[in-house]
């Protein structure tokens, strides 16, 4: 349980930061406000996903991964990176996370049904969610972006790196 809600709550921050920062880079761009809308509301939705970690976290008596500070530099990065690189890119972010972060919620959900049915709904609603960002993406030219397949592959492998890491750590 410890491991899930560690790294649960690690990637909920890091999708905050990401879009965080996307969204200053797009902010009072011309021509920019859709996307800035985009990532405001996306940032705004796992705002609320890290909020319930931060409360699964004091309820289980469990502390947050001690790489935090890490994951917000490199979060950050990422999300000012690709916005730098343009809508696309940012959308491609976006997707590549959502990939990576929706496979691993289905894995916890099918973990957790018989033991923690009540969590097991809940990740089954944030995957949900997260599916809808990854779809939005998809539907806003993710598959564009300038070197799209390398980009998605870097970013994927870095979400898995930061999984099994936030959980051991």
């Amino acid at each position: 349980m410890a491991e899930i809600l560690r790294v649960d709550h690690a990637g909920e921050f890091a999708a905050v930061k990401i879009y965080e920062a996307q969204a200053r880079i797009f902010d009072g761009v011309r021509g920019k406000e859709a996307i800035t809308a985009d990532m405001v509301e996306m940032k705004a939705g796992e705002a609320v996903h890290k909020a319930r970690f931060d409360a699964l976290l004091n309820e289980h008596g469990v502390r947050p991964t001690a790489m935090l500070p890490l994951w917000s530099l490199a979060a950050t990065g990422l999300g000012a990176a690709t916005a730098l690189m343009g809508e696309k890119a940012a959308h491609a972010c976006t997707e590549a996370v959502e990939s990576v972060i929706e496979e691993h919620y289905a894995d916890q959900i099918a973990e957790l049904a018989d033991r923690e049915p009540e969590l097991a709904a809940e990740l089954t609603k944030f995957r949900e969610e997260e599916l809808e960002h990854h779809d939005h993406a998809v539907a806003h030219g993710s598959r564009e972006a300038p070197a799209y397949r390398l980009l998605s592959a870097v970013i994927k492998a870095g979400c898995r790196v930061a999984i099994k890491v936030s959980e051991r750590v």
